[in-house]
């Protein structure tokens, strides 16, 4: 069962590819929802599973942005956080319209290959500047090598809470929902 990431050479080859696999576990969570599912809020979280995803999505194409631009300040954020909250990015009404499952594992597939193509691309001492937002207070430059490390963070951090939405509305968990994608039975049958 793929659950495990997969075998790494090398410095950039790792972070890229661990980045990767975190994104690509929150596409795993979506694996066979509906529509009502992934917009559902079945916990205490105030995120839905489609919410998330998009959370990640955005996450990630601007990290990979962020990276392409070291040492130069990446492009400025299509908006600032009061316009992230009116607009719902990061809430459950994040869900687009035209979003479905499929789109949104697709994209985030998309999203971990764009960001895992910028780490690879990219000099790990390479130094970056922060933008100006809040989360990123008291700090001014980082090495990609730490930027990517923190992402890495991050997606781990969102690929946990896609669990708990996932284990919410119908008990799978992550090594059931990583056979599945695999086309695999579940459970195993030396389990």
């Amino acid at each position: 069962m793929p659950f495990l990431t997969a075998e790494t050479t090398g410095e950039r080859d790792s972070l890229a590819t661990f980045a990767a696999q975190q994104i690509d576990q929150v596409a795993t969570a979506l694996h066979g929802m509906t529509r009502e599912q992934i917009t559902r809020l079945p916990s205490a979280s105030g995120m839905s599973l489609g919410a998330l995803a998009r959370h990640v999505i955005l996450i990630a194409e601007g990290s990979a942005a962020m990276i392409e631009a070291a040492p130069k300040p990446g492009r400025e954020p299509e908006r600032t956080p009061d316009q992230y909250q009116a607009e719902g990015l990061i809430s459950p009404e994040a869900v687009r319209e035209d979003d479905t499952t499929q789109s949104l594992i697709a994209e985030l597939h998309r999203a971990a290959e764009l960001l895992s193509a910028a780490i690879r691309a990219a000099d790990p001492d390479a130094m970056g500047q922060y933008p100006d937002q809040p989360w990123f207070e008291g700090r001014t430059t980082w090495t990609v090598r730490w930027y990517a490390m923190h992402q890495i963070e991050e997606f781990a951090r969102h690929a946990g809470h896609a669990d708990i939405i996932r284990e919410s509305i119908d008990g799978k968990g992550t090594y059931e929902l990583n056979a599945l994608v695999a086309g695999e039975d579940w459970p195993p049958a030396r389990w």
